[in-house]
């Protein structure tokens, strides 16, 4: 069992302990571990019930991802031959859990005869966020523990539940008050002492659900679970539990695993959730670079983005003092941050005493001289250079030496605003994503002189406040942004060919994306893109001055949602487009005045140049240096941008497409369309060498 699983014995019980840092995976070599301690213990005449346990910091992982898409060595042992040898054994076999038992560690358990675990253990299948479905048996024995109605839940969701709840379901059957191991032991010599039976989960019938249960939970999924197939395929297998012989069902399971496991949807899915975790590794950041404490925070702004960004903080118990420059403001500020929390607290998601608590954490002032000792600014104000300068000019003068000093600029030079400062090393640009308590993405921008220290302290400071810290450099509109442009320019441009808003919308939304580009515009606000539109017209001489429809749109009155008209008009106190005849007037008259003639255009099209216009301004900004990796995009577009999880992000997608099918639509679309779409020499040369973004 070469140090992976240990069998030891205590008294009257067998003590099987898996023992494969980090996490315990059930990679190879540990279940044929596991199955020799079972043995160890059926062939000792002295041991009458076996405990398995984790060591470390949790029970066992499941399976190692790294290990799914590629076949076992000849002969070794795999969690089913684990769970057959447990329901092969005569002696009692108890799960000892704490820690986590998530997806094949906690079916591991399922096969176990009885479980019991700490107060704070969780447990949980979070197989779908990676788009596959349980594949040891749990999709089959979950719902003989609990029903499917319960089940299903927990399985579709890929959340996880703590002790309470799990015991309460029927997943654990004891919680263990003080030491795990003793208690285990104690409660296997309590069950072969009163005669307890072998108990079989895979014995049990799963309960025949309500009238219309499985059409309604699908109806109660179908918005968040659009475009993915791994919540359908569980929803499959669990019916299968309720209605076929156990044998019949795991077989089922068995197929419906290896469909989702050999889909572009896994693939897509994994390789984000690997990007996720490599995004934080920066080459020349060692992981030992010291980082500031960050006990305290001033946020400068009260408005949505700086309210959101105080959520962040407070809800992680840091202390923030937020500063805006009239009393009204503040006010608004602060009603609108105690409205968000009162909102989450009426939907049952958090308590009263702990909005309570994060409202009590916030301090709220109009003088910069109560902001000088925190250990981070976060600005948050109006986005024009001048203001930003004239706010890091007076921060320079206040804050402690070594406060780091922060900008939520979404497409300002960072470095342009750590000039005005005596401590440019101390300058990073922290771009938050709108609504900033909700988005998940954090683009954290390096400047120039950005140090290391500050650069590792504010990754680290992103996950604190549980967001995806990623990277990026100084270039306009960072990363996301930037993208974000030559996507827009392509939909905005189709609309001038002969598209109308909702055709764009409609076939980026089919192609699953959270939303279309022009309902994401009036979403966001469209003054926003006016005034970066005019700071850039007044900035470079080059750029025409002829108000575009989009502009005349803005000049009309119409920001978006906020007016209840934009590219759409809305209800009042409604977020549903509904298209607007006026606008498609507009748009006509518009053509017809600079003799452009409108076509029909069709939806692959559509996506075509929308999306290949983010995959070959991802190529510059890569060869830049502006994003370290292909993933860093992926994971940026995927958790700030509404990129469908399943597809990665564009430059995953673009792999999956082939780059030598992506750059010959790129370079048939420059020679229609000229200069914008001239191809990114790396999407070239990996094209021709038939590689991929995910070589480099």
């Amino acid at each position: 069992m070469a140090n992976l699983v240990n069998f030891e014995k205590r008294g009257p019980i067998g003590v099987i302990t898996v023992d494969n840092p980090p996490v315990n995976a059930l990679s190879v070599g540990v279940p044929q571990g596991i199955m020799d301690g079972v043995k160890a213990g059926e062939t000792d005449s002295g041991i009458t019930a076996v405990v398995l346990r984790g060591a470390g910091r949790g029970f066992i992982a499941g399976a190692d991802i790294n290990e799914f898409l590629s076949p076992p060595p000849p002969g070794s042992a795999s969690l089913d031959d684990v769970i057959t040898c447990f329901e092969n054994s005569t002696k009692p076999i108890v799960a000892a859990i704490h820690g986590n038992a998530l997806g094949g560690g906690l079916e591991t358990a399922l096969a176990c005869h009885y479980r019991c675990g700490t107060g704070e253990a969780v447990y949980g299948f979070p197989e779908v966020l990676i788009g596959i479905i349980p594949g040891g048996h749990g999709t089959q024995r979950l719902p003989r523990i609990c029903g499917v109605e319960k089940a299903l839940p927990l399985m579709v969701s890929g959340e996880f539940v703590p002790a309470k709840t799990a015991l309460a379901l029927g997943i654990i059957d004891e919680i263990v008050d003080g030491d795990l191991l003793d208690g285990a032991i104690a409660f296997a010599e309590r069950i072969v002492a009163e005669g307890h039976p072998l108990r079989k989960i895979r014995d049990e019938t799963a309960s025949v659900p309500t009238d219309g249960f499985y059409e309604n939970f699908e109806k109660s999924i179908a918005k968040r679970a659009r475009g993915h197939l791994a919540p359908y395929k569980i929803i499959e297998a669990a019916k299968a539990a309720v209605e076929l012989p156990f044998e019949d069902g795991v077989e089922l399971e068995r197929k419906l695993f290896r469909e989702c496991l050999e889909s572009d949807q896994s693939k897509g899915l994994m390789n984000l959730f690997f990007g996720e975790r490599t995004c934080t590794k920066i080459p020349d950041v060692p992981r030992d670079t010291p980082t500031q404490n960050i006990a305290s925070a001033a946020v400068l702004g009260a408005g949505t983005m700086g309210g959101g960004i105080t959520m962040n903080f407070v809800n992680v118990g840091i202390p923030v003092t937020i500063l805006e420059m009239s009393q009204e403001a503040l006010d608004r500020g602060l009603e609108i941050i105690r409205a968000n929390y009162a909102n989450t607290v009426k939907k049952g998601r958090l308590s009263q005493d702990k909005m309570d608590k994060r409202m009590s954490l916030i301090t709220p002032t109009l003088s910069y001289d109560d902001i000088a000792n925190a250990d981070i600014v976060v600005e948050a104000v109006f986005e024009e250079m001048d203001i930003k300068k004239e706010v890091f000019r007076k921060l320079d003068d206040i804050m402690k030496p070594d406060a780091i000093l922060a900008t939520n600029t979404s497409t300002l030079d960072v470095d342009e605003i750590a000039a005005v400062t005596e401590r440019p090393e101390m300058v990073i640009g922290t771009h938050f994503f709108s609504p900033a308590n909700v988005m998940r993405l954090l683009e954290v921008v390096r400047g120039a002189h950005t140090k290391k220290e500050v650069i590792a302290t504010v990754m680290q400071l992103g996950k604190t406040i549980k967001k995806v810290p990623v990277l990026v450099g100084v270039c306009d509109g960072f990363v996301g942004n930037r993208m974000l442009a030559r996507y827009s320019k392509q939909a905005y441009q189709m609309v001038l060919e002969g598209a109308l808003p909702q055709d764009v919308d409609k076939a980026v939304f089919d192609f699953g994306l959270a939303m279309g580009p022009f309902a994401m515009g009036d979403l966001a606000g469209l003054d926003v893109g006016w005034r970066i539109r005019k700071r850039r017209a007044t900035e470079n001489a080059a750029i025409k001055d002829d108000a575009g429809i989009d502009d005349q749109i803005c000049e009309m009155g119409r920001f978006g949602q906020k007016t209840n008209a934009g590219w759409y008009k809305y209800e009042p106190g409604s977020r549903v487009p509904i298209p607007d005849p006026e606008i498609e007037q507009l748009i006509t008259r518009y053509c017809e005045e600079r003799q452009i003639q409108r076509r029909p255009i069709d939806e692959q099209e559509i996506i075509e140049r929308c999306i290949y216009a983010l995959v070959n301004e991802g190529a510059k900004i890569l060869e830049e240096g502006m994003a370290l990796r292909a993933s860093d995009i992926d994971v940026i577009y995927a958790n700030g941008y509404g990129f469908p999880r399943y597809r990665a992000g564009p430059m995953l997608y673009a792999d999956m497409v082939g780059l030598g099918k992506v750059y010959k639509a790129v370079c048939g679309y420059h020679k229609q369309y000229g200069e914008i779409w001239e191809p990114a020499p790396l999407l070239k040369r990996l094209a021709e060498q038939g590689a991929t973004f995910n070589d480099l």
